[in-house]
């Protein structure tokens, strides 16, 4: 797929982000091509148990970029839970794998969210943050659809893995910037476990939890080695981010402002 033109608008640059990833998810194939992986399985069970001990209340709960199967069991929540995905074959595949227990919602988190204010006690967003051109857009908006003291969970890959750290040491870069992935090249915001911090707060939350799936190693034959232990003591260092966090009463640090360049 062709790059964008250096110099055009934010605006475009993100259009073309989204019909990027329209193009690799819309049907969700790709998506059920790893979710029983070790690896997911692992991540979306501990995002869901985050949600499910975090919530407070019976409100509603709102499953963003859900794909084609969601990571929540409606049985098991105490309110009604909404799935929300920009692919309407995915997103049907989701509805139909909650058995109709779930209301289905056709958006683009890049757009903004179509809900009220305050409408969620809780969020959950998988492996969706790393793939838009603004996520503290996208932040601004979970916070603004979230009651005060609301839930957010989000998970996303770890750019500091372990192994990673030392490759990058070696001169090698970290494989969430790897252009020539198949699928990760269209992750264009990667975060580790203290930048994610930082933006959440910047943006009115407060991080109560950060936990991962698997701390793992890259054997020369292809084959990993994973230790679920050593993400429990150091999940700064797992594949995945697992991250829960408050919204704080009141509107969120207003947005930086952008700085003209200078020669």
């Amino acid at each position: 797929m062709a790059e964008p033109p250096t110099g055009v608008p934010s605006g475009s640059a993100q259009a073309h982000g989204r019909r990027a990833n329209r193009r690799s998810y819309h049907d969700g194939a790709q998506v059920n091509g790893y979710v029983d992986d070790p690896y997911h399985r692992v991540r979306r069970a501990v995002a869901a148990r985050l949600v499910r001990a975090g919530v407070r209340g019976g409100g509603p709960v709102l499953e963003l970029g859900c794909g084609p199967r969601g990571m929540l069991d409606p049985a098991r929540l105490a309110g009604p839970l909404v799935l929300a995905d920009m692919a309407e074959t995915a997103l049907g595949a989701a509805r139909r794998a909650a058995a109709g227990r779930a209301l289905p919602v056709c958006l683009d988190a890049t757009r903004g969210l179509p809900f009220r204010a305050g409408s969620f006690a809780g969020l959950l967003t998988g492996e969706l943050i790393e793939h838009v051109y603004d996520p503290v857009a996208l932040l601004r908006e979970c916070h603004r659809v979230l009651v005060p003291g609301g839930l957010l969970v989000l998970t996303t890959p770890n750019l500091a893995t372990v192994q990673d750290r030392l490759a990058f040491l070696a001169g090698r870069a970290p494989r969430q910037v790897d252009p020539l992935h198949p699928y990760l090249w269209l992750h264009i915001r990667p975060f580790t476990a203290s930048l994610l911090r930082r933006v959440l707060r910047r943006v009115g939350f407060e991080p109560v939890a950060i936990r991962s799936n698997h701390v793992g190693w890259r054997l020369p034959g292809g084959r990993w080695v994973t230790s679920r232990l050593l993400a429990r003591v150091a999940p700064g260092l797992g594949g995945s981010l697992i991250c829960a966090a408050r919204r704080l009463p009141g509107p969120p640090s207003p947005a930086v402002p952008q700085r003209p360049n200078s020669a």
